[in-house]
Order: structure tokens, then sequence, then C-alpha cells
């Protein structure tokens, strides 16, 4: 791919209004962005890009729901035609909870294909989610999805800066600059008529994206407000490329100078930063390993009580404690089997535990986005990328919201299965859970699991800080521009 070949053309007509000067710098730009051979296949190569990202990462969504709602749905059937059976195998039986997909996901899967989707749920320990894309496919998919998203945030402002590298550069180097100055150009129009110029290649580049999302906000449940902040994130990140390749094509001399101090922004801002942010967050906030938390989690578990153990303390202190609320002296004379009763106290305790390793755990992948978040001053894709994800309800407290939600829905399957055990079996019968059976129709509504996607406010405020560093790199690209247009009209004078 190369730039727009520098073609000395004549200065437009005087125009007593200054908005028609920078119309016409504005369409002798276009002009010569159609007659490229180069440029102009690269525009249409990209936006046919877009269409078949848009197009296919909406059928791969489309297809994805379907599969785990067809999961979702076989699993339900699994458990409630189990047939008549202990209580307590039927908590060991366990469940499949399927995490739903968010409408614009099909924008910017984010970290989606990293986390898992399928989540086993039984009694007495707290699962992670599992089957990731990237997991099962091959190391090309953590280079980056074709999603609309990676498009606009990886090779649009590529295009960008081989279009625009040299938009003011040539006038210099052609010599045409100060013939337009003579005449009376303000070099503020010149710099306005080539933004408004590059600008429009990069509102026809977001055209498409605007098309999926509409599309996706009239189909499907997706809230009209987050589209609309997807487009706008994206916009603004279309807009800076503008601001910054204007102002390098402005400040340096020649346009292969712009070009090489462009490609390389580019190469550190969205290849290079986006890599070592992750590494480095790593380093400084390490997580334990799997292995590590289990063996923590096994050590806390023995400290909490052993139920099997007639002399441990804490369970022999909450059988006097039943046994004095049901004024009775032998766990065989209780109302209820105090079995279900010891069942139901074993995993209020573990819950209880799995919780704080799991909010300890969420805690520290916090600390280490907010570590990656102080590279979005470097490179402002990743405040980009934060914006982005939590509008398509694709980040990481999305899916902390699917997991917490799972859990509750776990706590209280296998807490309604205990009850089912205090209340429906005998003590005195509750030998083996082989022999003794209750009714199948126990199960029935049991399976039910609904995950409640979070409200759009909440969403909008974990984008806000990451939309504040993106404002914030649009001022000092906008201050560099205004440096590089007064400089430009001190160099020809």
């Amino acid at each position: 791919m190369t730039a727009v070949v520098p073609v000395a053309h004549a200065a437009p007509a005087a125009s007593p209004r200054p908005g028609g000067m920078v119309r016409r710098i504005a369409q002798e730009e276009w002009r010569l962005l159609r007659r490229d051979k180069v440029a102009m296949p690269a525009l249409v190569l990209l936006l046919m890009l877009l269409v078949t990202a848009a197009f296919t990462a909406w059928d791969s969504q489309r297809n994805a729901e379907a599969q785990r709602s067809r999961y979702q749905a076989q699993a339900h059937e699994d458990f409630e035609s189990q047939p008549d059976r202990h209580p307590h195998r039927m908590v060991h039986y366990g469940h499949f909870v399927f995490r739903p997909l968010s409408p614009l996901a099909a924008f910017d899967p984010g970290v989606d294909g990293y986390t898992g989707h399928t989540l086993y749920l039984e009694g007495h320990r707290q699962n992670s989610a599992n089957f990731g894309d990237v997991r099962q496919s091959s190391l090309l998919l953590r280079f980056g999805q074709l999603t609309p998203a990676f498009v606009l945030q990886v090779l649009a402002p590529l295009l960008l800066v081989f279009i625009g590298h040299a938009s003011v550069a040539r006038e210099r180097e052609s010599g045409t600059l100060r013939v337009l100055l003579a005449q009376g150009l303000r070099p503020g129009q010149l710099v306005a008529g080539k933004l408004l110029a590059l600008g429009g290649v990069a509102a026809l580049m977001l055209l498409p994206a605007a098309v999926a999302l509409a599309a996706i906000t009239v189909t499907t449940t997706a809230p009209a407000g987050l589209a609309a902040l997807l487009l706008a994130a994206h916009g603004l990140w279309l807009a800076l490329w503008v601001l910054a390749v204007v102002a390098v094509s402005a400040w340096l001399p020649r346009g292969r100078d712009a070009l090489v101090a462009l490609l390389a922004a580019w190469a550190c801002s969205v290849v290079l930063v986006p890599r070592l942010a992750p590494e480095a967050a790593a380093s400084l906030q390490a997580l334990p390993t799997r292995f590590e938390t289990d063996i923590q989690v096994a050590r806390e578990l023995a400290a909490l009580g052993d139920s099997h153990n007639p002399d441990d303390p804490y369970f022999n202190a909450f059988k006097r404690k039943v046994l004095a609320q049901y004024g009775v002296s032998r766990v065989e004379d209780l109302p209820v089997n105090y079995k279900g009763l010891l069942g139901m106290e074993g995993e209020r305790l573990t819950s209880e535990l799995f919780n704080r390793h799991a909010a300890e755990s969420f805690g520290r992948q916090a600390t280490q986005l907010q570590w990656v978040d102080r590279f979005a001053l470097l490179s402002p894709v990743l405040a980009l990328r934060r914006v982005s994800m939590a509008a398509a309800g694709t980040d990481l407290a999305s899916y902390r919201r699917f997991v917490e939600q799972a859990e509750q829905y776990r706590y209280r399957l296998v807490q309604a299965l205990n009850q089912l055990q205090a209340e429906k079996v005998q003590f005195a019968q509750d030998k083996s859970t082989r022999d003794v059976r209750i009714g199948r129709e126990h199960w029935h509504g049991l399976a039910d699991f609904s995950f409640t996607p979070p409200p759009v406010a909440d969403a909008l405020r974990r984008a806000a800080p990451a939309a504040g560093v993106l404002l914030g790199w649009a001022g000092v690209l906008a201050l560099l521009l205004a440096a590089a247009t007064r400089r430009l009209g001190r160099m020809v004078r």
C-alpha cells in the first residue's frame, strides 16, 4: 500500500467565505483520493472487510446463542427428568448453566473468548467456567477475531495513516503552500480543509459499523444507548487518528518523514503497548495458580470442621444448638432429618469460603485492569477497548456478574435439595442414598436459571473513566494540531 501520490494542483479560487475555502480544499483532497490507484482500492477493501466482519460476527453470535440455548434447555430437561432419587444424590448430580451472549457481543466479543461460557454446578464445590474459544482454537485467535471492533481499532487507523500522511506535507514539498498563502488562504483554513477531507474518509469507514449496530438494536434486545456509545467511542477513536495524521503532516517537512513517524506511533500504540501492558500488570499483581488456590481452599475447608467427626467442636456445637432449638435431647427425636440440616449448614460454610476466594480473585484481576488502564496514557486504544467492552457487555465485570448469579442459583438449588432431605426423608431410614428415594416431582422447577444483564447505567458508569481518557487524548492532539498550524504559517514567511 502506498500513500496518495503528491500532485501539485492549482490553487482554488478565492472565496469571501472561510467555510467555502475549507470545502474547496476538502473537495480537492477527495478528488486526489479518487484518482489514486492504491488508496482508493484499499479503502474499498477495508469497507468490504468491515461489512464481512459485521455479517460473520453477527452470524457466529446468533449460532452460538442458539447453541447455548439448546444446551441449556437440554440440561434443564435432563435435570427434571431424573427418576426417583435421594435428594443428596441430586446434589451431586449437579446442573449445567450457559452464559447468554450479549447481542452487542457480535460487535466486540471482549473477554468472552478467554473466560469460558459453561458452568457445572454441584454441591460442596464452586467450579470455574470452561470452554473458552481461545483454548479451543488456533493461536491466530489470540491476535484478534475478525469483528467490526477489530477492524476499526487496528486496521482503520493504519489506512488513515497511508491516506493522509502527506496531506499537508505535499503542499509544502510541491511549492503550492506558498502560493495558496500568498493568495490569502490562512494556514488554519488549509488545515481545516485537510481535516474535513480525512474526517470524511473516517466517517465512511464508520458507516458499515453504524448500519450493523442499528440492525442489532432493531432486531434484538440490545439497548440503543449502549449501541450509540459503541459507535461514538469508535468515532472518537478515528477522530484521534485524523487529528494526529494531519498534525504530524503539518509539523514535519516531508511526507515520508510523517509516514515513518505515524507508522511508528501506530505500531507502538495499537500493537506493542496493548501487548506489553497485560504482561506488566500480571508481573505487578500476580494471580495465584489454580493449583495454589485449590490447596489453600482445601486447607481452609479442613479448618472449618468435619461434620462426619462426632468429636468436631464446631459441629458438636451446631448439634447442641439444633437440639435446643427444637427442645429435644437426641437427633432421632427431631421433627426433621438432622442429616439434611447438617448438609445445609455445611453448604453455607463452604459457600461462604468459596465466595470469599472468588471475590479475592476478582479483586486481584480488577487491580490488574487498573494497572492496564494506566497504560492508556501511552496507548488510547486501551481506553477504547474498556469503553467498547463495557458497552458490549463483554468485559470482566459482565463475566463476574454471570458467575456470581450462577453461584447464587447453585446455592439456592443445593439448599433446596438439602431441605428436601431434611423434610421428606426420615432420619431413621436415612442410612444409604441408594435405598431411600423421594418422588421425581420434587425436582420440577428447581432447574430454572435466568441471567439478568447489568443495567445500562452500570455500563455507562464503568465506561466513563476510559471515555474521559479518550477525550483527554483528543484535547492533547487538538493542541498539537493548533501548534503545528501556527508553525506552518511561520515556516512559509
